[in-house]
């Protein structure tokens, strides 16, 4: 089998413009008063987990660790919604990748929930970084980067 591109290194200055989303986000979720880092690395061990996206949930089961979050809360992710470990707004983040990730229509009661707990920006902010794991999902999906070689900065 051909060994797969290394989409970083032939195409550079778009896969930057994900990086500077990410930093965007951190920079972001770290101010937040309602969307917070861990909700946020939550939500992309979720969205990565719903794709199967081997790479992205060994990257982010490591952040999450590194942020401090209980292995317990990394290994239950996956049945969330049974889970007492979580709290409140972690579940709406979570439905709302869930949905968002599912590509059905969302309907009014879902999205005032959302804004309730999370406010105008902190959603538009949450939603965009929803898109954007499930966009680095697909590229990983794709080119598929040896799982287990990430460690967290």
């Amino acid at each position: 089998m051909q060994k797969r591109l290394s989409y970083i290194d032939i195409a550079p200055k778009a896969i930057n413009i994900l990086f500077t989303q990410e930093a965007y986000f951190h920079e972001q979720f770290r101010q937040s008063d309602t969307m917070n880092m861990t909700i946020w690395e939550l939500v992309k061990l979720r969205v990565s987990q719903i794709n199967q996206c081997a790479f992205c949930i060994d990257m982010h089961s490591k952040d999450a660790l590194k942020l401090g979050e209980r292995p317990e809360r990394i290994w239950g992710l996956s049945a969330w919604k049974d889970m007492q470990f979580y709290s409140e707004a972690e579940h709406v983040a979570l439905g709302w990748a869930e949905l968002l990730t599912s590509g059905l229509p969302v309907d009014d009661e879902t999205y005032q929930l959302t804004l309730n707990t999370f406010g105008d920006k902190a959603m538009v902010n949450l939603t965009i970084s929803i898109n954007a794991i499930n966009s680095w999902n697909r590229i990983v999906k794709a080119f598929k980067p040896l799982v287990g070689v990430y460690q967290p900065k």
